[in-house]
């Protein structure tokens, strides 16, 4: 059986083809690069552009990350995405109102990096985004405490249930910790990959009202 560091030797990276990219002709605002960004990464078929990587800090200080969904960029240029309150995000985002989101599209040899702070968006939002979820993520929604530990599997099966009933004859139920927040961003980096190493690295920080645009060392 060949070892880890072994497997690790032989799997290449930077595999992607590098889209163009031209930083000093980059927008003055993070949000239109990304649209642009993002919109050339579905021309290329880039698989799930929209998951990202949302980093938060719990009470104690220590890192905690997973992946889900981008929900959308507002006009004012805030990255959006949703949960329960219950979840273990929820929670440390009640606590600690910071975040960090990561989207990296190997196909392309490209990652954009957002920074900053964090808050809810108004509760209306929020019902909108759960009524447009399918009704299989509903129901989990609905009837889970996300995160907490499974110790009875017949009896979650059993509020699944349960809960699909609901929806089926309430289909505008809503939960009442479901959240839609929002990041903030103080900083924005995109990060084109190339094979040579010399990586193209273009930094936007909040300064005012405005944006300054860094290059940043491979």
């Amino acid at each position: 059986m060949r070892t880890l560091p072994e497997l690790l030797a032989s799997v290449g990276s930077l595999v992607g083809t590098p889209a163009p990219f031209t930083p000093d002709n980059a927008p003055e605002h993070p949000r239109d690069l990304f649209f642009d960004w993002f919109a050339a990464a579905i021309a290329a078929g880039v698989a799930e552009p929209h998951a990202m990587t949302l980093s938060t800090v719990d009470a104690e200080g220590l890192p905690d990350a997973r992946v889900l969904i981008l929900k959308g960029v507002t006009e004012d240029g805030a990255w959006t995405f949703a949960g329960s309150e219950q979840s273990t995000k929820g929670v440390q985002l009640g606590a600690r109102p910071v975040a960090a989101l990561t989207f990296h599209w190997k196909e392309q040899i490209r990652s954009i990096r957002v920074r900053g702070t964090v808050t809810q968006v108004p509760a209306p939002a929020a019902r909108r985004d759960f009524l447009a979820r399918g009704l299989a993520a509903r129901t989990v929604a609905l009837s889970a405490q996300q995160s907490s530990q499974l110790t009875d599997p017949g009896g979650f099966t059993r509020a699944l249930s349960v809960a699909r009933q609901q929806l089926e004859e309430e289909p505008e139920t809503v939960p009442e910790v479901w959240r839609v927040w929002q990041v903030v961003p103080a900083s924005v980096e995109f990060w084109q990959g190339q094979p040579d190493r010399n990586h193209l690295r273009l930094q936007y920080v909040r300064s005012g009202s405005g944006w300054e645009r860094h290059r940043l060392q491979p």
